[in-house]
């Protein structure tokens, strides 16, 4: 079989005699006698596109076949045309393309191996077999994108068993057979049968987001081309966005959302201590009182929590507190001194439809209940 993705990366059309059709698992699977469709493997996807206006759905390698599984059935023997998804395609290479460059210089540089590879709808990651920090990734994106701004041409090769062996690749197994591969002079050679930009500076950018420990080493989430560019474009939106709102430049938003921040905690703090002065007064209102239940607008779980601690210290007795609104539901806290509420807990939560619990003398939680059906539910206890 001819796998025409691996002699022309940006062959996109082709023509092909259908061998084989056969139903299959989510649609026909069909084999050609020649594909430009790169099947999943290495950590990349497949193509998609069309076998005579027929969809390719997925492309996959089965012992040694290229299998197309398509949205219809295709006639043994017959001619088709091809066409491969080139926008999916070329961001595929750009990803791709952009993953060798980064892990080549990374192995370069602190002799980083890469120990696995997902190319995925939204973002690449990369894992390396040391960790790295904020500043080596910085470096590493900086080198990557100098790398692509020299626009090297991309070579792909089958070395002779007595060549291969005195060029130093990367890959993650042993390969038996001949050896394809990959290299970006200066930056990368790899085993790889994937498809791949024609020269470096088609990947256009790479951007590299996050690196977090990940076993022994570390995991790196990249995007490169078309992807960095529509990341780096939503990342502007939304800071533009945020300017506007904090009246602040584009370049100053982190100090005015610094500044807001320090605000809300100093209002936050004013409106807990005004809350906790109306709870003494409620609690001084109930004192030895014996079972309360309080119903209070607009409190926080953490702000009903305190109001039922601060009654619970003064009425003597079991104090439910519930906060919230018929239709929307209502939180509550309820507490009884050295008692035991787990069995009313229960009783509570299947009665009025809710979820919650906690220690035995003080539990926390939900109810999908009107207040009519809350005082009832109490005033049954009475």
């Amino acid at each position: 079989m001819e796998r025409l993705y691996e002699e022309n990366s940006f062959l996109t059309g082709f023509e092909a005699a259908v061998l084989t059709c056969e139903p299959g698992k989510g649609g026909y699977e069909i084999t050609l006698d020649r594909t430009a469709f790169y099947p999943e493997g290495g950590g990349q996807p497949w193509d998609t596109g069309t076998l005579d206006r027929v969809p390719v759905l997925e492309v996959h390698e089965r012992d040694g076949r290229v299998v197309h599984t398509c949205g219809g059935p295709l006639t043994p023997g017959t001619r088709v045309h091809g066409q491969v998804d080139w926008q999916r395609r070329f961001d595929l290479m750009q990803q791709h393309s952009g993953e060798h460059i980064v892990s080549g210089l990374a192995h370069q540089r602190w002799g980083c191996e890469n120990v696995g590879f997902h190319l995925g709808g939204q973002v690449v990651t990369i894992d390396l077999s040391l960790p790295l920090d904020e500043g080596q990734l910085a470096w590493l994106e900086e080198q990557a994108n100098r790398y692509i701004w020299q626009d090297a041409a991309v070579e792909v090769d089958y070395p002779s068993p007595s060549a291969l062996k005195s060029i130093p690749y990367r890959s993650k197994k042993e390969i038996s057979g001949p050896v394809r591969l990959v290299t970006f002079p200066g930056a990368d050679c790899c085993a790889c049968c994937g498809t791949h930009v024609a020269r470096a500076g088609q990947v256009g950018l790479v951007k590299l987001l996050s690196v977090q420990k990940f076993r022994e080493g570390c995991r790196i989430e990249l995007v490169c081309g078309g992807r960095a560019m529509a990341y780096l474009n939503q990342v502007q939106a939304q800071n533009s966005r945020v300017s506007r709102l904090l009246s602040a430049k584009v370049f100053e938003t982190g100090g005015a959302v610094e500044r807001l921040l320090a605000q809300n905690e100093a209002l936050k703090a004013r409106a807990a201590a005004l809350e906790d002065s109306r709870f003494a007064a409620l609690a001084q209102v109930h004192a030895g009182a014996g079972d309360v239940l309080l119903f209070e607008d607009g409190l926080s779980p953490d702000a009903l929590r305190r109001l039922c601690g601060a009654v619970l210290r003064r009425c003597g007795g079991r104090c439910a507190c519930f906060s919230g609104a018929d239709g929307e539901g209502y939180q509550y806290a309820m507490g009884l001194a050295g008692g035991d509420l787990r069995a009313l807990t229960r009783q509570l939560n299947q009665a009025l439809d809710g979820r919650g619990g906690g220690k035995p003398d003080f539990v926390q939680g939900r109810v999908q209940a009107s207040r009519e059906a809350i005082l009832s539910f109490f005033q049954r206890l009475a």
